[in-house]
């Protein structure tokens, strides 16, 4: 999404050419109306399955559109008698304050009471709920994005109802075919079998057998995807609002690239490959693509070759008969050179609102882990593209990444710690014991990375002293993972200090539905008193680890409850708010089955950061 464009993520069940139709207003159908804006293109494919990214352009800045979706001209979204106001599309106005959601640790549920006492209720389904009642009702506040930044999907916890799809598609040794209805903006699904392309059944055959609990080929992660995004509620909600992902460790596997040991460790498994690959290969389906804007996209050299194995040419009208070849080498190719090369793909990406930078940072994919001295959270390639875009001359700077910068200070302290074990700072005997303490507990956020701790805080320094450009007034932090919610601020350390009104804060929003068990919630409480983090201090000292360039503290949390915050950025000032569902027992059902129940959103703490 831009000022003039936005594009529709569609996965459909069988080659077709796909138009997208928006218009200011509702159309009675038919015909292409005069003054609405149209979008075709034909699919492509991998593995069988079917996509494609529709790109409406010069479309009205800061405008609202409601859209509708056809395959080879059938409509197939909005679906009939759907319960929800019409998916819009709308584009920036940069001069309008901007809404940011965000959230982390997502787990598809049925909302059973038996669900939601496991993991709590499901907030992204509780906000599409209101979002839909708000709109019934002409009320503003419209979100401009909503960012997900991490742990969309668990492929290695996975719910009875996936468990039940591996039973079956492992014992015919292929992919069991989703039901479709037609399209879907960032989720649905197809088969399994790709025409002239080494298919899933035969690579089945060739495979050792996987875990039963894992998935591990791509219709397996297909179908993973279609699970956790096809819920109605959840369905129209990514169909309305615009949506940035970043992937974590469970988008692929827990641990993911903790460490150069853990990957050598991996790469003895026999099914790890076909894993990997097809992991990464889903993950820039069905969620990095939607990230860049079109002519990021056109410039995507994968991209381009994916559309060439297609055959999907179109002339000056935008017409073009959908092509039959499958892209699936091409992806695969690519997936494992991802792997392999960290360094020859940038995952991250930039999203400019106005004058609000929001830079979505990769810190799985692209780690180098294979020195213990010398670790990176970002990689050569993406610490490159990082300390490009951290400059100033904006009024706020955001930076998202899965993993929290600011740590509770006892927690940072021990992951440096146990980084400097690791790298025999004590010893080559406790290697080995501070290797599996780094698995055990996941010590592996960016406090484990101390090179690339220590080059951010003092790139958002060089910001906040005007040495970069124009100081911004806040530099915020967003983060997931934990499993908890919280606001720190952070200041210069002593001997480090120099003046500026730059607010620098981290907040931390997650799970949005995965609570934490009690036992979990009461020992990370312990981790944010200051007498853990003077223990922590002393520790990491002692293992020669030098002080941080910041210092902070927790200035609100730390809170369980599934959450999803709002970041309100309105010229200088800067508000955050995060929400929850209000009683745990929230009703069962969906909105499509005409449950007049709703699960009750409220505030569970809003902060001021500037302005």
């Amino acid at each position: 999404m831009t000022d003039t464009t936005a594009t529709v993520w569609v996965e459909t069940d069988a080659p077709c050419r796909v138009t997208v139709i928006a218009r200011a207003q509702a159309d009675a159908g038919g015909d292409t109306p005069a003054g609405a804006y149209t979008a075709h293109t034909p699919t492509f494919a991998v593995h069988g399955h079917h996509y494609a990214l529709c790109d409406l352009s010069g479309l009205p800045a800061g405008g609202t559109l409601s859209y509708e979706v056809r395959l080879d001209d059938a409509v197939v979204w909005p679906q009939p008698d759907a319960p929800y106001p019409p998916s819009l599309v709308r584009t920036l106005d940069h001069a309008a304050p901007a809404r940011i959601l965000f959230g982390s640790c997502h787990i598809p549920t049925d909302h059973s009471p038996a669900a939601v006492a496991r993991y709590g209720p499901d907030m992204l389904r509780a906000y599409a709920l209101r979002l839909a009642e708000r709109r019934r009702a002409g009320e503003g506040g419209e979100p401009t994005v909503l960012l997900l930044i991490g742990d969309q999907v668990y492929a290695d916890e996975l719910q009875p109802r996936m468990l039940e799809f591996l039973g079956a598609s492992r014992a015919d040794g292929a992919g069991e075919r989703g039901e479709s209805d037609g399209c879907q903006k960032r989720a649905e699904v197809d088969g399994p079998d790709g025409g002239g392309v080494r298919s899933d059944r035969s690579l089945r055959a060739h495979a050792a057998r996987p875990p039963d609990d894992e998935v591990v080929f791509f219709d397996e992660y297909a179908e993973l995807y279609r699970q956790a995004w096809s819920d109605p509620d959840l369905r129209w909600l990514l169909s309305t609002v615009p949506t940035l992902m970043l992937f974590d460790d469970h988008d692929i596997r827990d641990d993911w690239n903790t460490s150069g040991s853990w990957r050598r460790d991996i790469a003895r498994t026999p099914w790890w490959a076909q894993r990997i690959t097809s992991g990464l290969g889903a993950y820039w389906i069905y969620q990095h693509l939607g990230n860049l804007r079109p002519d990021q996209r056109a410039a995507d050299p994968v991209f381009a070759a994916v559309r060439k194995a297609a055959g999907s040419g179109r002339d000056a009208t935008g017409q073009g008969a959908s092509g039959h070849g499958d892209a699936a080498p091409i992806v695969d190719a690519f997936a494992w050179r991802a792997h392999e090369e960290p360094g020859t793909y940038v995952w991250s990406s930039r999203f400019d609102i106005g004058r609000t930078r929001v830079l979505m940072v990769d810190t799985r994919c692209g780690r180098d882990v294979d020195d213990d001295a010398r670790r990176s959270i970002l990689g050569r390639t993406g610490t490159a593209w990082l300390d490009a875009q951290l400059t100033g001359d904006v009024d706020h700077l955001v930076v998202a990444s899965t993993l929290p910068f600011l740590l509770p200070t006892a927690v940072h302290h021990l992951e440096a710690w146990n980084e400097a074990v690791c790298a025999g700072r004590w010893g080559r005997a406790l290697r080995g014991f501070g290797e599996r303490l780094r698995r055990a507990i996941d010590l592996e956020h960016w406090a484990a990375f101390q090179r690339s701790f220590r080059f951010l805080a003092a790139a958002v320094l060089d910001i906040a002293a005007g040495e970069r450009g124009a100081p911004p007034a806040t530099v915020l932090f967003l983060g997931g993972d934990v499993h908890f919610s919280y606001l720190a601020r952070a200041r210069p350390s002593s001997g480090a200090a120099r003046r500026s009104a730059t607010r620098i804060t981290q907040l931390v929003c997650s799970p949005t539905c995965n609570r934490l068990p009690p036992l979990m919630g009461r020992l990370t409480s312990l981790s944010a008193l200051r007498v853990a983090g003077a223990v922590g201090a002393v520790l990491s000292r002692l293992a020669g680890v030098g002080r941080p360039p910041l210092r902070w503290r927790l200035a609100d949390g730390p809170k369980y409850q599934n959450a999803l915050a709002t970041l309100v950025l309105k010229g200088r000032g800067a508000e955050v708010c995060w929400e929850h569902v209000a009683r745990a027992a929230a009703p069962a059902g969906n909105a499509s089955e005409g449950d007049p129940l709703r699960p009750p959103v409220a505030e569970l703490m809003r902060r001021t950061l500037s302005g």
